[in-house]
Parts: structure tokens; sequence; C-alpha cells
């Protein structure tokens, strides 16, 4: 391996445990998409996508068009649905690389219709439903009545439905209630549809955690997207009784090692100042590697098999640990930010816990600069 100052590590074995135990728990009638969006969530969509489908996927999701290029261009033959939106530049692209869209919109399929029939070509669509989540699908009389929207939609030449689908909002809240709600309203929408003849061959709505605990949501297909990494979908469900291997570690080196004495304070702002005489270990990685400001004083990295408090506010590059009481610690030594050393572990959900936001954001938010060491 290349000596890096700082590197994510990619275990491609944990990526693989996970979807095979992601494919144990879904229903045998549906088909395992693997959602590779941003970058496979900071592990690198190429990889984990050549991984996933090795051990039981059967397709691959990304939120935009530029993501399903980058994968078809390395060489992926098999379906890639667009969660997102696409532009009307976008569509004869989209066409050329055999990506799916979504349509979330009457506007939207037409459009898509109108570019499709200039290039001779049909192509396949997935047709998003609004069920609660608010944020892009068909709502309104779609729901209620959908027959008369797909009717409508089927019609357009160039587009051939496919798939329809919805996305849960609080399938990982351990109230389940307003999840459940959302799949009546698809399931009574799908029925409708089937009472019509024109209920799509794809009717999809799990993601991760609905996998995981909602299998009435399972339908044709299902769509993990964060359990795939080994991060638990929700902070509720029991790693016991659904184990998942996290699949990314980050590491970094220690460059300098100084004693400081009682008063000195460590760096911008002052925000920590030494009671008594420590050793403080500047180390290479800082929020411009997607290693949180937010962290500043309150997190801890592994040393050694050692805990050790960040002190001071984290820098664009550089952090700095109070490694005091820890023997034999010396510039060149690794750091362990995200993973295991020795019996001590730190989870992408534990940084989270500490900010106050989720694990997904830790893991999509580490930079391009950071290399990723395939394991």
């Amino acid at each position: 391996m290349d000596e890096h100052l700082v590197w994510a590590e990619i275990s491609l074995e944990a990526i693989a445990h996970n979807i095979r135990t992601l494919r144990k728990a879904t229903s045998p009638q549906a088909s395992l998409m693997a959602v590779v969006k941003a970058d496979g969530y900071g592990h690198g969509a190429a990889q984990v996508a050549r991984t996933a489908l090795a051990c039981g996927a059967a397709s691959l999701g990304v939120a935009r068009m530029e993501e399903g290029i980058a994968l078809r261009t390395a060489g992926f033959a098999a379906p890639i649905l667009v969660f997102g939106p696409c532009l009307s530049s976008h569509i004869k692209d989209m066409i050329r690389y055999r990506l799916t869209p979504s349509v979330y919109s009457t506007d939207d399929a037409l459009r898509i219709s109108e570019t499709a029939m200039t290039t001779g070509k049909v192509l396949p669509v997935h047709i998003k439903m609004d069920t609660g989540m608010g944020r892009l699908g068909f709502t309104g009389q779609s729901l209620s009545a959908p027959a008369a929207t797909l009717r409508k939609l089927a019609a357009l030449p160039g587009l051939r439905i496919q798939g329809i689908y919805t996305h849960l909002a609080t399938a990982d809240q351990p109230d389940k209630g307003f999840a459940l709600t959302q799949l009546r309203l698809f399931s009574n929408l799908l029925h409708q549809l089937e009472t019509e003849g024109l209920r799509p061959p794809i009717a999809h709505a799990a993601n991760s955690a609905a996998l995981i605990s909602l299998p009435e949501s399972h339908y044709d297909m299902v769509r993990p997207g964060i359990a795939m990494y080994g991060i638990q979908p929700a902070s509720s469900m029991d790693k016991e009784v659904f184990p998942l291997k996290p699949a990314l570690s980050l590491k970094t080196k220690i460059v300098q090692m100084k004693t400081v004495p009682a008063g000195f304070s460590i760096s911008y702002g002052r925000t920590w100042t030494a009671r008594k005489p420590s050793s403080i270990a500047t180390i290479a990685c800082g929020y411009g590697d997607g290693f949180p400001r937010l962290l500043s004083n309150t997190a801890e990295v592994l040393v050694a098999g050692h805990r050790a408090p960040l002190r001071g506010r984290i820098c664009m590059d550089l952090s700095m640990i109070d490694v005091s009481g820890i023997p034999h610690v010396r510039p060149g030594d690794t750091v362990t930010l995200i993973g295991r050393d020795g019996r001590e572990e730190i989870l992408a959900e534990n940084l989270a816990d500490t900010m106050g936001t989720i694990a997904y954001e830790i893991v999509t938010g580490l930079m391009p600069r950071v290399p990723r060491v395939i394991l």
C-alpha cells in the first residue's frame, strides 16, 4: 500500500457481507437495487457496485445522471435508475447511456417524451409518487385516482413505464405509524392500477430501514443504501438482531509531537488551554478532508489502542490530539478517526451523535483528496 498522510480504508468483504445479509432478509419475489449515489456514500461507487452485483444485487441506483454515466463508462451493464431530476439538456445523454430516469410530474414526462421522439428511441422510466415525503413526485389527484395519470403517461410516445415507486419519510423512526400510512396509500394505488391493467412491472418503496423492519414494503424491489455500508439506518435498531459490518475506516498519521506547559493554548480561537503539562500530537487530517470542525474539543480518536481527545479547533488540514498518558507515541504513528484499533472502536454513528447529525453526512462528507484504499 502506498503511504498516505490521511486515507480511508474500504472493506469489500464487509460490503459483501452486508449485501448478502440484506438479500437474505428480502422477500424472495423482490429484487435488490444497490444504491451507490454520492460515490457509494463516500466508499467509491464503482467498487461498491461491482461487489453488490456479485453478491445478489440486480440493478443500481444513483441520484444524478453524471453518476450513472460514470458507472456506464466504467463498464457496468446493469440497469441504472436515476432518482433525481434531469434537465432537458440531459435527456439525450440519458438515452445514450441507457439510464432510467424518474418521472415526477406530467411536465417532466412530456419533456422526456419529446426528446425521445427526436432520437427514435423508447426510454424506460419509473414514476415517482409522493405519498408523504414532500420532495419529488406526483401528488393529489394522481394518488387518489392514479389510473388516469398512468394512462396519460403510458400514451406518450418514447416512454415505457417500467416502474413506480415512493419514498418513506419515517421508516427509520421507532414509531412506524406514518410509514405504514404511506405504504397503505401506495398499496391502494397499486391495487387501483392493477384493476385497470396499468400496474407497472416493478413497484418499490423500501429503503434500508424499511427493508429491515417493514417486510410489507418489499413489493417487487428493495433499494438499500446506508445499510450496505455497514451503518445502521436507525439508532433504535438492534445491532445484534441485524448485524452489519462497517466498511469504512478513516486513518491519518501523527506528523509532530510536542509537550506544552500549563497555560498553553491550542489552535484557532484558543478554545482549549492546557491545565497541566500535556503531550500534544498534530495529525494530518482536518475539515478539508471531511473531518468535521464541529467535532472540535468534543470527539476522540484512537492511538495505539487508546482513546485520545481532540484539543482545540480542527483546522482545514490538521488537528491536535492529547496523547498524555499513552506510552511510546511518536511521529509517523497511525491514528484512527473512524474504525477499530485493538479493543476500541469509533463508528461513524458515534461522530454523528456527537455532532447531532446522521452517519450519512459523515461518510459522504469525506473529500476526494482522501484516497480510498481498497482492502
